[in-house]
């Protein structure tokens, strides 16, 4: 059943770059099996965290390829496709091989700001064009715009491929009325690590994690432990990372991410332009709080 693909935490790979800036690919295939062995449900794949903006097509299509081929069909995968020119986001899904890929996330349409009812054409018509599972993605802090709870049920009730959405406005009434209103068969996910745990216990299905690349056992319990019922577990590992989840964001994401794996020694800290690393200061202060949760361990 397609729902239980969605359940528990989703990763959202990093793209992982070598000195030069080239991609480091065997880096990625490592990090693919890291997710694996350590308890990730899913890997999302060409999201915001993976700098695909700054990628060509020919390096999207081989980290795709290298991707699915250490997956190996391991566990779901998912592939961001989204844009804010409706026809190409049509035209690159018409075009993609989707063997081994269980679902696209498409993100709202970024800096020309449409009205909701241009939202719901747009996604109206993605639905139309495939038959490909498709998750909505809600970040009005990267595209400017909010999906409202009545577009995203509209949107929900009248496309059966229109299957979950990712949900990062942090708006916690807007979340809850789509969990409240929502078909039986969409799912609810949070976009955003630190409320995942108090979003579960709404009735959000899980995570699409950015930290969970560099602590995926940890985190993807914290997840099981929410959804199972048990809350208290649940609550001492999120208010374990909450200072970690907070340092991610403050030179912007995938900056402290990137910081936190070069610490950990499995990729080199780089990004590429317009992103940088993050500062000297952040380094450090991840860099202790790691250190902190080494010894907790």
């Amino acid at each position: 059943m397609f729902k239980n693909k969605l359940n528990g935490m989703g990763v959202a790979l990093i793209t992982p770059f070598k000195e030069d800036e080239s991609v480091d690919y065997a880096a990625l295939r490592s990090l693919v099996d890291f997710q694996i062995s350590n308890g990730t449900d899913y890997l999302v794949v060409l999201g915001t965290t993976a700098e695909t903006p700054t990628l060509t097509e020919t390096e999207k299509e081989k980290i795709v390829e290298t991707i699915v081929a250490q997956n190996d069909g391991r566990i779901p995968i998912i592939l961001g496709i989204g844009g804010n020119n409706t026809r190409a986001v049509i035209e690159k899904i018409q075009n993609t091989d989707f063997t081994n890929i269980d679902a696209i996330l498409s993100v709202a349409p970024y800096y020309n700001k449409p009205s909701q009812e241009g939202l719901y054409q747009h996604y109206k018509a993605i639905a139309q064009s495939t038959t490909m599972p498709i998750i909505l993605y809600n970040v009005p802090g990267r595209s400017g715009v909010n999906i409202t709870a009545q577009t995203t049920l509209r949107l929900a009730h009248e496309f059966e491929n229109i299957v979950a959405i990712k949900e990062a406005s942090g708006n916690f009434v807007q979340i809850d009325e789509i969990i409240k209103n929502k078909p039986t068969n969409f799912m609810v996910i949070s976009g955003d690590d630190g409320i995942t745990f108090p979003l579960i216990t709404l009735g959000a299905v899980g995570v699409i994690s950015v930290i969970g690349n560099a602590f995926p056992k940890e985190f993807s319990r914290m997840v099981r432990l929410a959804t199972r019922g048990d809350l208290s577990g649940a609550r001492q590992i999120h208010y374990r990372f909450t200072e970690l989840i907070e340092l991610l964001f403050v030179d912007g994401n995938p900056a402290g991410v990137k910081s936190m794996l070069s610490v950990m020694g499995m990729i080199n800290n780089k990004l590429r332009l317009p992103l940088v690393p993050t500062t000297i200061t952040t380094h450090e202060k991840i860099n202790q709080v790691l250190t902190q949760l080494q010894q907790l361990k």
